[in-house]
């Protein structure tokens, strides 16, 4: 007897894969319809690759992805759309398989009366805390157009300080790359042609000339149709590096471990001020969103710390909540801290005394923002020529070292 296989809802509501015997799809349909809620498309098993699933599991819901969903969303909500009308053009609409599958769940749990922010915390992968919250806000206050318009609002705003800090990462990378590359053809491609001459001209090698000839010899494991007998550094070199990336993910993973290392980033040159300026925009933007949005304080801090991204910062505002909880104020509770700048301080001290604390959060957020885009700018212009003179050394050491010898030969001669 053949076996079909469905997607159903179980009586918790989770859509799950049910396979089932029988002689029809018809069949099979009747016979799960006996057991669960809902039954979806109904497909012949087999061992075929299902490409759609392959997709979801491989896709990821970014952020461009839920701003845009988000600005559609609120627009047809402020337009007086049906919430499962809405639901059901924004699923016919998304081009992301895995957000896809989230909002056709979405739109059936809210046609059987669940809330939209409880059928989105089903959806962790697609909706985070922050999100859920907001949406939750949103809906206790009557005021979900206006919430998902600040959603939007936010997600924009974070993908665009994203992408500035990429861009600052992005040039050093690309051309630390094309030097590590330059270094390598140069070793194995043109050194050998240089070491037959040195053996022809049997003079003693510069020590720097000597050291590259290694390396050359280190780096080409294969010669005259053989294994050279130092085959082996390649395999050490690249253990190497793969045990150094294996130990950092594993220190990473330590809570002191992760605790110094993001202190490392907050303090290190040229990158440290920029990730300081980057965390401190981020806090801000999130912290007066939702708070503007209706979200209780000491929610927006847990929300905060946990997509901070940095273990110094996290742990500091869990400290402050501490503080906020017996009464203490949110200025005052970070800046025992010592992690965010006297000027955020105090301007979040400002609005907490005129009862504007949304408002300041949000303008500190704009300083900021602008602050990281200045410094991307100026990173830039200090490591660009930083990274020319690199490369450029790179290829004067090794060419210096090819020509050494020769010169002692003209001296010799002369």
């Amino acid at each position: 007897m053949p076996t079909f296989v469905a997607e159903v809802k179980d009586a918790k509501g989770n859509l799950v894969k049910e396979k089932v015997a029988a002689t029809s799809p018809e069949q099979a349909r009747m016979i799960l319809q006996n057991q669960y809620s809902s039954v979806g498309e109904i497909k012949a098993a087999g061992i075929n690759i299902d490409l759609a699933s392959l997709s979801e599991k491989l896709t990821s819901v970014g952020v461009k992805d839920k701003a845009v969903f988000s600005r559609q969303f609120s627009v047809m909500v402020n337009a007086g759309v049906a919430m499962v009308r809405c639901l059901g053009i924004l699923t016919d609409q998304c081009s992301n398989p895995k957000l896809k599958k989230a909002l056709t769940g979405i739109s059936a749990d809210v046609q059987q009366g669940v809330s939209l922010s409880e059928s989105m915390r089903k959806y962790p992968e697609c909706f985070d805390k922050l999100y859920v919250s907001m949406v939750e806000a949103g809906e206790t206050g009557g005021v979900l157009d206006q919430v998902l318009d600040r959603l939007a609002v936010l997600l924009e705003n974070m993908q665009r300080l994203a992408n500035q800090v990429k861009s600052a990462m992005s040039y050093p990378v690309a051309v630390g790359s094309l030097a590590v590359i330059v270094f390598f053809a140069m070793t194995i491609f043109l050194i050998p042609i240089f070491a037959g001459i040195f053996v022809e001209l049997g003079t003693e090698l510069p020590p720097l000339t000597a050291l590259m000839l290694w390396l050359s010899d280190r780096f080409i494991p294969v010669k005259d149709g053989g294994l050279d007998s130092d085959w082996w550094f390649w395999p050490v070199f690249l253990g190497s590096i793969f045990a150094a990336s294996t130990a950092y993910g594993i220190a990473y993973k330590t809570p002191q471990g992760r605790l110094r290392i993001d202190g490392f980033f907050l303090k290190a040159p040229l990158f440290g001020d920029l990730n300081q300026k980057t965390a401190v925009a981020r806090f801000c933007r999130i912290f007066g969103t939702l708070t503007r949005s209706g979200v209780p304080i000491l929610n927006c801090m847990d929300i905060v710390r946990d997509i901070a991204g940095n273990k110094v910062i996290e742990d500091s505002i869990e400290r402050a909540k501490g503080e906020i909880q017996q009464g203490g104020m949110i200025s005052v509770a970070l800046e025992r801290e010592n992690v965010f700048p006297a000027l955020a301080l105090q301007m979040m001290s400002i609005g907490e005394e005129t009862g504007e604390l949304d408002t300041m959060m949000m303008k500190v957020a704009d300083f900021y923002e602008d602050e990281v885009e200045q410094a991307v700018k100026a990173l830039t212009s200090v490591i660009e020529p930083l990274m020319m003179v690199g490369v450029a050394g790179i290829v004067g050491v090794i060419l210096l070292s090819m020509y050494l010898p020769m010169f002692a030969v003209f001296d010799e001669l002369g």
